[in-house]
C-alpha cells in the first residue's frame, strides 16, 4: 500500500483513517475508542510498510490536552485523600521495580540478550529515557525501544477493555467522558494553565515535562478552585487520535524486523509484566480496601494517561490512579541511571 508522497496529503489520510477507526470503535462501545481506533490503525499501516510520519508537535498537544483534563480530578479533598496513600504508593514504585527485575532476569533466560539490555527493556521508564540509558552503556537501543514500545501498546490495549468488563461497564464506553461539565471559559483557561505549565516544566528541563506540567498547573488550579473546566469532548476525543496515531507509528515494519526472534520473547516478558502488576494491584486492593480495578489501574506498568482516562470513564478514584503513577514516575527515572550502571557492573562480574 502506498500514500501520496505530499507531507500534508499523508497526514490527512492517515488522520482520516484514524478516525474512521475511532469512530468504530465508538460504535461498539470501546473504552477510549478513539485512541485505540488510532492506535490500531497506524500501527496495521506501519507494519505493512507505510511510512507513518506524523509532525512531532501532535504528541505534546495530544499530551497538554489530556493531561489538563486528568489534572481536574485534584481537588482539595482528593489531595487529602491520595496523601494518605503515600507509602502504599511508595511500596507499590518499589515493588514494581523488583518486577522488572524479575521479568529481566526471565528475559535473559529466553534470549541472548544482556542483562543491561534486559533490564532497560523490562522495568517501566519509556522508549526515549531507556533508549538513551541503553546507548550510553554500549548496547544496542532496538530491543529496548521494541520491548518499552510493545509494553505501552498491550497496556493500552488490555487493560482498559479488561477493566470494564470485568467491572461490568463496557456497555458504558466513553459515555462518561462525553458527559463531562464543561464552559468555553473553563476550558480556555484549562488549556492556557496546561500550556504554560507544560512550558514551564520543559525550561526547567524535567522528563515529560509537556504531562507532567499541564497535569500540575490543572491539579494546583483545580485544588485552589479556580473556574477551570473540562475540554469539549471533541477536543478530548482529537487528543486520543493524535496519541494514538503516535505510539502506532512507532512500531514500524523496519523495528519489528530488527526484533527478529526476540519478539515472541518480548510478547511473553511483557504479558509476565502485566501479569505480575495485576497480581500486586489485587494484594494492595485487599490490604487497603480499595476497589480492585482503581488498584488494577494504578498498577499499570505504564500509561499513566489511558489508566487515568479508563479510571474517569469508570467514575474512580481518578487522582490515586493518577498519583500511583507519578509516585513510581519519579522513582524510578531519576534512580534509573544509578541501578543500570550497577546491572552493567554486576554483569561484568559474572562474564
Amino acid at each position: 500500500m502506498r500514500l501520496p508522497e505530499g507531507r500534508l496529503t499523508r497526514s490527512v489520510l492517515i488522520y482520516a483513517g484514524a478516525v474512521g477507526c475511532g469512530w468504530i470503535g465508538s460504535l461498539i462501545n470501546l473504552p477510549l475508542p478513539w485512541m485505540i481506533g488510532a492506535l490500531v490503525f497506524a500501527t496495521g499501516l506501519s507494519l505493512s510498510g507505510v511510512a507513518v510520519r506524523v509532525p512531532q508537535v501532535t504528541r505534546p498537544v495530544g499530551q497538554i490536552v489530556i493531561a489538563g483534563s486528568v489534572g481536574l480530578a485534584f481537588t482539595a479533598a482528593a489531595l487529602e485523600s491520595v496523601a494518605q496513600m503515600f507509602v502504599p504508593m511508595v511500596l507499590a514504585a518499589l515493588a514494581t521495580l523488583a518486577a522488572g527485575f524479575v521479568v529481566a532476569w526471565v528475559l535473559t533466560r529466553m534470549t541472548p540478550v544482556d542483562a543491561v539490555t534486559a533490564s532497560l527493556a523490562s522495568i517501566p521508564m519509556g522508549p526515549v529515557e531507556s533508549a538513551n540509558l541503553a546507548r550510553r552503556y554500549g548496547v544496542s537501543p532496538g530491543p529496548v525501544i521494541f520491548t518499552q514500545t510493545l509494553r505501552i501498546m498491550a497496556l493500552v490495549l488490555l487493560i482498559p477493555p479488561a477493566v470494564l468488563y470485568f467491572n461490568g461497564g463496557m456497555g458504558r464506553g466513553d459515555s462518561v467522558l462525553r458527559a463531562m461539565h464543561w464552559t468555553a471559559p473553563g476550558a480556555t483557561l484549562l488549556i492556557a494553565l496546561a500550556v504554560a505549565g507544560a512550558y514551564l516544566m520543559k525550561a526547567v528541563r524535567l522528563s515529560n515535562p509537556f504531562f507532567l506540567g499541564p497535569l500540575a498547573a490543572s491539579a494546583v488550579a483545580s485544588a485552589a478552585g479556580l473556574p477551570v473546566t473540562a475540554v469539549p469532548y471533541v477536543i478530548l476525543a482529537g487528543a486520543q487520535v493524535l496519541l494514538g496515531v503516535w505510539l502506532g507509528a512507532a512500531m514500524d515494519r523496519e523495528l519489528f524486523r530488527r526484533a527478529g526472534g526476540f519478539v515472541a520473547a518480548a510478547v511473553a516478558s511483557t504479558l509476565l509484566m502485566i501479569a505480575l502488576c495485576v497480581g500486586m494491584a489485587l494484594a494492595m486492593a485487599a490490604a487497603t480496601g480499595h476497589s480492585w480495578s482503581t488498584m488494577v489501574l494504578a498498577f499499570a506498568p505504564g500509561s499513566v494517561t489511558e489508566m487515568a482516562l479508563t479510571a474517569k470513564i469508570l467514575q474512580a478514584d481518578i487522582a490515586l490512579v493518577t498519583a500511583f503513577h507519578l509516585v513510581r514516575i519519579f522513582i524510578i527515572l531519576p534512580t534509573a541511571p544509578l541501578f543500570t550502571r550497577w546491572v552493567a557492573v554486576l554483569a561484568r562480574r559474572d562474564t
